[in-house]
């Protein structure tokens, strides 16, 4: 799949939190949104790049993956799973 081209449904912008926050946040935001919607979460935290596949994981969503982005950030992509 290729990442860039996704176009998500919502953004979370969580760049300003260190963990666990955007684990946090994306939890929350994922709770809203319905099956097969697609979260993007920009975060500049290193410790996301473990955390968030794990997110997804452990809570029946899928992980798609995530991009460095050329302003020093990362994007991470999830899909909502199971309605919860």
């Amino acid at each position: 799949m290729d990442l860039s081209k996704i176009k998500p449904d919502e953004v979370l912008d969580v760049r300003r939190f260190s963990c666990p926050m955007p684990t946090l946040k994306a939890i929350k935001a994922l709770k809203s949104m319905q099956p097969g919607q697609i979260l993007e979460v920009l975060g500049k935290d290193p410790g996301s790049k473990k955390d968030m596949p794990k997110l997804a994981r452990k809570s029946g969503h899928e992980w798609l993956g995530y991009l460095d982005d050329e302003e020093g950030f990362y994007r991470f992509y999830l899909k909502k799973g199971r309605k919860e």
